[in-house]
């Protein structure tokens, strides 16, 4: 995963939280020009996002790029419009085969810069149960407590 570094746009932790993470892939995604500007700015929240397989293509639903004031005046800016996310066909086939399994789905966990271009991290995942969110959460406020522990000692 990307970690929180310069070129890190945004991490889905609601992600983690919900989801057991199987198999992270790293996919493109075909964004327009004021929608690059904005990333930049940081002008991007996609923890409610998830990836639709349509047609032999991948697809990214629910992610809000908030457009720049400064916009282009002849361009009409769509913020929730559905980005194709740019796979090789082998990986789109694979992923086809991974979410007709019962239970799998596919979710964006970070979005950060490769090179100059914008790159999506995606994951192959299983729903969490409630009693595994619970302990997840109680593992973690665990942790959190320790250190406090250990900082103070």
């Amino acid at each position: 995963m990307a970690k929180a570094a310069p070129s890190t746009i945004a991490v889905n932790k609601r992600a983690r939280f919900e989801y057991h993470l199987d198999e992270r892939i790293e996919a493109g995604i075909s964004l327009e020009g004021w929608e690059v500007k904005a990333l930049r700015a940081g002008k991007v929240q996609f923890g409610e996002s998830y990836v639709l397989l349509k047609d032999g293509d991948a697809f990214l639903f629910g992610c809000l790029i908030t457009p720049l004031v400064s916009a282009s005046t002849h361009v009409k800016p769509d913020p929730m419009r559905n980005r194709r996310l740019l796979l090789h066909r082998r990986e789109i086939d694979r992923l086809i085969g991974l979410v007709e399994r019962k239970g799998h789905t596919i979710v964006p966990t970070a979005m950060y810069w490769s090179k100059g271009k914008v790159k999506v991290e995606i994951a192959v995942a299983r729903g969490k149960q409630t009693h595994d969110k619970r302990r997840a959460q109680k593992d973690r406020d665990w942790e959190r407590q320790k250190n406090r522990l250990m900082k103070n000692a």
